[in-house]
């Protein structure tokens, strides 16, 4: 993933990939039952244009409507990269890997 760069008027902001991660991570495990899992294997983010597109992987809290927990996801991770970068996600796909006892 390349670094992202936001083009305003008095100059030009450039997001590291690494803290387009904490973006789309800090996000998802803010939805009570998720955890992302291998941050940096298990989740691909691709900016283009203004536009992103997210795949992540999570685990989920046994117990947890799965379609809930998932919806509310991508729900967040969309807003928060829409909020903080100004991009417009396309889509947040997620995978849940795995169930876990917490």
């Amino acid at each position: 993933m390349n670094p992202y760069e936001l083009h305003e008027r008095a100059g030009t902001i450039t997001v590291s990939p690494a803290a387009l991660t904490q973006i789309v991570v800090h996000a998802a495990e803010l939805v009570d039952g998720a955890r992302v899992r291998r941050p940096k294997r298990g989740l691909e983010l691709e900016l283009a244009d203004g536009r992103a597109r997210v795949a992540l992987e999570l685990a989920a809290r046994f117990g947890a409507v799965l379609p809930d927990l998932v919806r509310e996801v991508q729900e967040r991770v969309s807003a928060s990269l829409a909020d903080m970068c100004g991009v417009v996600v396309d889509a947040v796909d997620v995978s849940v890997e795995e169930l876990e006892d917490r």
